[in-house]
């Protein structure tokens, strides 16, 4: 098996003198990074700090919009109007454009964090104001999805740009979402366990369920969460069997 796939990591998700992992080792492996913009973490100086230290690795940049839940992480489910998400979204990605200008670099693409992109995937009116306030801000901007679900669907109506991803520390429920955290199989800490669950899925074109179901979907990015104490392991052992099974590890926008 051969081509070429990209590695993305959410990246930036400290806050003032509190920082969230190692975010330039995780650079080191990436190709994406897609970044906090202040809403569940974040702010100004991370925000920049983030972009350059991505853009001397030649990693590509991206929004990383969540809702305004900084105790929650952006993991509660709040209440708000697509309306309300929708300018939400569009602040944030704006934020981030500003910062990358002041770094001297460009926002390629958008990727909703947490409760948002879970809720984009289950609920039509949120993933069209993800799409809208994507398209809204900026057309070349790629819009980051799970493949088969709501957002994926409205980004094809907004005409964006999409990148279909898959994730390689979760587990997949029946209906193609990520399982919930609460379930105890829903995050996989074995690095090796998931670097072989990744290349089995991009190689097969697919992912799989708890239940071990076939879902075939197209694949473009490989996600590592970087906000765990497995992250460094995690991607560097994922990025290593890509290699090994034949794949080019490079960005799917150019930075």
């Amino acid at each position: 098996m051969s081509g070429c796939i990209d590695l993305n990591a959410d990246l930036g998700e400290g806050f003032g003198p509190w920082r969230m992992g190692d975010d330039a080792a995780l650079l080191d492996i990436v190709t994406s990074a897609n970044v906090a913009c202040g809403f569940h973490a974040g702010d100004p100086d991370i925000m920049v700090e983030t972009v350059l230290a991505a853009k001397a690795r030649g990693v590509a940049v991206g929004a990383h919009p969540g809702f305004f839940d900084l105790r929650g992480f952006g993991r509660n489910r709040v209440q708000e109007s697509p309306k309300r998400i929708e300018r939400d979204i569009a602040y944030q990605i704006g934020a981030l454009q500003a910062c990358a200008a002041l770094a001297g670099a460009r926002v390629t693409h958008v990727k909703a964090h947490g409760a948002l992109a879970n809720l984009s995937n289950e609920d039509a009116a949120i993933a069209e104001a993800l799409a809208r306030a994507v398209a809204g801000v900026d057309r070349t901007l790629a819009l980051v999805v799970m493949p088969g679900l709501p957002a994926e669907r409205a980004g094809e109506r907004a005409g964006l740009a999409l990148v279909r991803e898959i994730y390689a520390d979760r587990a997949y429920a029946e209906d193609g979402t990520l399982a919930p955290r609460a379930r105890p199989d829903a995050v996989i800490h074995d690095a090796e366990e998931a670097a072989a669950r990744v290349v089995h899925m991009v190689e097969q074109r697919a992912v799989f369920t708890i239940s071990g179901r076939r879902i075939p979907v197209a694949i473009d990015t490989v996600c590592v969460h970087g906000d765990n104490p497995q992250a460094l392991a995690m991607a560097g052992t994922v990025r290593a069997g890509l290699e090994r099974a034949g794949f080019t590890l490079r960005p799917f926008s150019e930075p």
